[in-house]
């Protein structure tokens, strides 16, 4: 619409060149096309870029709305996991640490899962893992799961480790050099 209304430069040099009244008539009609016209560009232009600020302002209130859930999500994990480590007192967790790992494996069988998995987390590892090893693969692996479902969720949300080259050897635990 713009390039009809404007002459073309070879046009504007001929217009010169023969009439030069009509030259400044040209370009004073490009002017008052021009000066016409910036206002409603103007709007058009805000208009846009309030549109635009209207999409990303409803994205960023269901990012806030999605996070909101992973916090409430969060929260709930830790509640979780808090009760699940109320119940298991301290004399409670003493008297299966002093238990065979057989009569404590048939003792937490029989318990609900959280109780269990409660008592299991506050034991040492050496015993937890012998009243494990004493229990039925899948009820082992349930009890597990429970234990370290708090620590997946966090882990879940902290940044993964860097991946170590595939010519790299871990260092070992004890520090010592191989």
């Amino acid at each position: 619409m713009l390039a009809a209304a404007l002459p073309t430069r070879g046009a504007s040099q001929d217009l010169k060149k023969s009439e030069p009244g009509k030259a400044t008539e040209a370009s004073d009609s490009v002017g008052r096309y021009c000066a016409n016209i910036a206002p409603v560009a103007i709007e058009a232009r805000i208009a846009w870029q309030m549109k635009r600020l209207n999409e990303l302002d409803a994205q960023i209130k269901r990012r806030i709305a999605e996070l909101d859930v992973k916090e409430a999500e969060a929260r709930d994990w830790v509640s979780k996991r808090e009760d699940m480590l109320k119940k298991a007192s301290d004399d409670i967790v003493a008297i299966y640490s002093k238990m065979q790992p057989e009569a404590a494996s048939a003792q937490l069988i029989a318990m609900d899962d959280i109780s269990a998995a409660a008592i299991l987390s506050k034991l040492n590892p050496r015993a937890a893992s012998a009243i494990l090893n004493e229990m039925d693969a899948a009820r082992a692996a349930k009890l597990t799961d429970l234990i370290s479902g708090a620590a997946k969720s966090a882990s879940a949300a902290a940044p993964a480790p860097e991946p170590q080259p595939a010519d790299a050897q871990p260092a070992p635990a004890d520090g010592s050099k191989s």
